[in-house]
């Protein structure tokens, strides 16, 4: 038989929905929604759905994608972490909250290094929720404070969503790490202001009053690790490496100084990251396969044109769309996975805000901003299901203090909408050639 459009979105949709329910992984789900239509459809047989999977892994921008996963694993067992905290305890630690302060510094450190959120609330959570239980900080703030600042790392480049976006919808990656730093420096110091106001209402201590040997001390140890954004931003921006290369460079980079410069790393040891690095970099890639053989039957029943049609209809305007956008964004990532979403809704929607007059690079910080959220709102909310469990508490039990600290975090998302240029001025100033 040949499918309508609208039973072929009524199967797909519903089967996606009801497997999401029953608890199937979203990777495996999105796949297996796609065998009803390849049953029912005279046109499409199994071979095209796994031609479309391996179609979307024919594109060298994502070997980047394990890359960096092998480089913030290395950085992890590397004990990197470890000298990130003590240079932001010298930072920051002098303030009220000193701990709490250091939790959001020592996120914004790793975000540029290791381009993952979740590798920053294992490897930072499981040093600092201890930290601050000790010293006395109620353990569903540590809980909070440590899922919600982790979540920079998606947006402080380098990004591994950033990289994915910028392979799916042909936008330069480069631009989108430099559209992505102000967001995310305005989100860091918006938890610093919540941390603030934490540790004035339950006066939380200061962490330590550094003397200017420690601060040198602290830099020292950590300064090599710093240098990790700068060899792979500033390669991408000079025109110098693609974004694949820069990956490995960054994967190389913390290996030299995992094995051979603070001598953290065995060759014991790297079996056991490499490993870990397959195993992630597998379920990603398992899931962009996926996604896009579903976001392709999509396109094949010309779904995303209707909803184009439709939107566009509506005359929202650049604002009202880019509202809209966020919104869409804000509601799939408390359930589906960030580069899923980007693939399914993110083509989708990118004619949407064309039309509406709003930048690419834009749009994308808008996306990735919005879905970095659902990083830590239930029912995914990964970074804050890791962090909870290093706690040893429930996710609901956190989820009035991760309320608290997203509000101000989402009032940075308003401002990006309002007020585009935060996310375009820098690539405007370093990379024009990046605006078409």
């Amino acid at each position: 038989m040949i499918v309508s459009t609208g039973l072929a979105c009524l199967v797909l949709v519903g089967s996606f929905l009801v497997m999401v329910f029953i608890r199937v992984p979203v990777a495996f789900a999105l796949g297996i929604a796609t065998i009803p239509i390849v049953v029912l459809e005279l046109r499409l047989t199994p071979f095209i759905v796994i031609d479309r999977m391996f179609q979307s892994y024919n594109s060298f921008i994502l070997l980047a994608v394990p890359f960096f996963l092998l480089a913030a694993n290395l950085m992890n067992s590397g004990k990197v972490t470890d000298r990130l905290i003590a240079f932001a305890r010298v930072l920051t630690g002098w303030m009220p909250g000193g701990l709490g302060h250091v939790n959001v510094a020592v996120s914004m450190l790793f975000a540029g290094i290791s381009g993952s959120s979740t590798a920053d609330a294992a490897g930072c959570g499981k040093i600092l929720i201890p930290a601050m239980q000790r010293e006395g900080y109620d353990t569903r703030f540590a809980i909070a404070i440590t899922a919600c600042s982790s979540v920079m790392g998606v947006i402080i480049p380098p990004s591994i969503l950033m990289v994915v976006w910028g392979g799916v919808m042909q936008v330069s990656v480069g631009a989108l790490f430099l559209g992505g730093a102000i967001p995310g420096l305005l989100i860091g110091l918006a938890l610093t202001s919540t941390v603030y106001a934490y540790a004035k209402i339950y006066d939380y201590p200061i962490a330590l009053r550094p003397t200017r040997s420690a601060f040198w001390e602290a830099f020292k140890g950590a300064a090599l690790a710093m240098l990790t954004p700068i060899l792979v931003i500033g390669g991408i921006v000079g025109g110098i490496v693609t974004p694949t290369e820069s990956a490995i460079i960054a994967a190389g980079y913390a290996l030299i100084l995992g094995m051979f410069v603070y001598r953290t790393v065995t060759l014991r040891d790297l079996g056991g990251i490499l490993y870990d690095t397959a195993r992630f970099a597998a379920i990603s890639l398992f899931a962009i396969g996926t996604a896009s053989a579903f976001g392709w039957m999509l396109s094949f029943y010309n779904v995303p044109r209707l909803i184009v049609g439709a939107m566009t209809a509506m005359e929202f305007g650049p604002f009202g769309t880019a509202v809209m956008i966020a919104a869409l964004f804000l509601f799939f990532g408390l359930f589906i996975d960030a580069i899923p979403t980007i693939i399914i809704l993110g083509t989708v929607l990118m004619p949407v805000a064309q039309a509406a007059g709003i930048d690419p690079i834009a749009f994308a910080i808008i996306g990735i901003v919005s879905l970095a959220f659902g990083l830590v709102t239930p029912p995914y909310g990964l970074c804050l299901l890791i962090s909870a469990a290093i706690g040893g508490m429930n996710v609901v039990q956190v989820m009035r203090d991760v309320v608290i600290i997203l509000v101000p975090m989402l009032l940075i998302l308003v401002a990006i909408i309002v007020f585009p240029e935060i996310a375009l001025w820098l690539p405007r100033t370093l990379m024009p050639g990046s605006f078409r």
